[in-house]
């Protein structure tokens, strides 16, 4: 990955305008300080500008944001996190989010696992790869979705520098010192686990997960920092619940149903889908350390997936892009774009990695557009994705270059 120098201007780009969805051709961007400054015609003259980046009418669109990531996960096998050291966590997250990068997602939200020190050292150019948008650990109830202990087990490791993705806590009381100790590193956000999933081995996926009055808690402390809580969710009942009782993001949501929808519209929540880690997790999940336990939920979630995405965009749901990925199948991250053209349009899901996931992260303006004072990220694209937005499922071809704050990041062109 070979970092060049800032680019000052950007000369006969076609912009892909993420604000109505359409393409303007032989424009001039004009970056200062990571920052798009001007978007203007080109003329002639933008050629004798120092620092100029002639793209001869390729398409330059904002860079990519995925709203669901593990950049921590390591293994798909989420308990053998806790024990490992942080030190080759670390190192195993850079090398994720490096290539993360070389896809083209400029910024990602980690929904679990991801601390303030990732997030620092990149901000601080110790390696290269995209925003970081952190929660830190998601809170999980004793037998919750974050808790990976066996039934045999009985140590739980809450140690701060434990890398575990999660952190147990019982209780209204219990609840609101987990919230507030993440949100005490920086948070931007809360996750808690609404129902259970694939990856704990010991809870159902269609269980529901916290009392009312726990889930109130995390709300109310997250709120009391203007941040908001994310929850993990399958089924109707445990989305629905969530909603109602002030969760701002549902995440999976494979089993929603039409109440669920005409809630996400009443609250103006927001829905994340991660529809390629359960194709994956069924293909891979076995040899890339997925537990027996967790590889015979697969089948629950993954049927009902596409069908809840049809029917959330049909009915208006604002709905953000994710992942989900774990392990050796992080390398898939590009693959959700086609699954979701199944059912989308190219415009949906294109709007669902820019303008939505920006808006959910709080960063609408800022990311996910390009306009005078958004960050400078930024795709050199040799194809149309808005005709067939699956191309992005083959970052290596179309992706010609990656640039953050006016800086190119990744040169497939050259690569090739």
């Amino acid at each position: 990955m070979q970092i060049q120098s800032p680019v000052k201007t950007i000369i006969n780009a076609t912009v892909l305008d993420t604000t109505d969805f359409t393409l303007k051709p032989e424009k001039t961007l004009e970056i200062r300080d990571g920052l798009i400054a001007e978007i203007r015609q080109s003329i002639a003259a933008d050629r004798e500008v120092p620092g100029v980046l002639d793209v001869g009418g390729r398409i330059v669109m904002p860079g990519l944001i995925d709203a669901h990531v593990h950049v921590t996960a390591a293994t798909a096998g989420l308990g053998e996190i806790a024990h490992s050291s942080p030190n080759y966590i670390a190192a195993k997250s850079k090398r994720i989010m490096e290539q993360m990068l070389a896809r083209g997602f400029t910024t990602v939200r980690d929904v679990a696992g991801a601390d303030y020190g990732l997030a620092r050292a990149v901000e601080e150019g110790l390696f290269h790869g995209p925003r970081l948008i952190f929660g830190g650990k998601a809170l999980s109830q004793t037998g919750g979705h974050g808790d990976m202990r066996g039934p045999g087990e009985t140590k739980l490791d809450d140690h701060r520098c434990c890398p575990a993705i999660g952190v147990v806590c019982d209780g209204e009381t219990a609840v609101r010192k987990a919230a507030r100790d993440q949100l005490r590193t920086g948070a931007h956000h809360l996750k808690i686990m609404l129902s259970g999933g694939v990856a704990s081995p010991t809870d159902r996926v269609d269980s529901i997960q916290f009392s009312d009055a726990e889930i109130r808690a995390a709300v109310e402390e997250a709120e009391a920092c203007n941040r908001y809580v994310t929850g993990h969710a399958y089924t109707a009942r445990a989305v629905n619940r969530g909603l109602r009782l002030g969760v701002r993001c549902i995440e999976h949501g494979n089993l929603i149903d039409d109440e669920s929808v005409e809630l996400f519209k009443e609250f103006g929540a927001f829905l994340v889908p991660t529809l390629v880690t359960y194709v994956h997790l069924k293909r891979d999940g076995a040899a890339t350390g997925l537990p027996l336990e967790s590889q015979r939920k697969v089948d629950t979630v993954l049927a009902a997936g596409l069908q809840s995405l049809e029917r959330a965009t049909k009915g208006g749901v604002k709905i953000a892009f994710g992942t989900d990925l774990l392990g050796e199948m992080h390398q898939y991250q590009s693959e959700e774009f086609e699954i979701r053209a199944q059912v989308q349009s190219s415009e949906q899901v294109l709007r669902s990695a820019s303008t939505t996931a920006a808006e959910l992260i709080s960063a609408a303006g800022k990311l996910g557009v390009l306009a005078p004072g958004a960050h400078a990220d930024l795709l050199v694209l040799n194809a149309d994705p808005l005709a067939d937005v699956s191309i992005l499922a083959r970052p290596d071809e179309c992706i010609d270059l990656v640039l953050k704050a006016g800086v190119i990041e990744v040169d497939h062109a050259s690569a090739r």
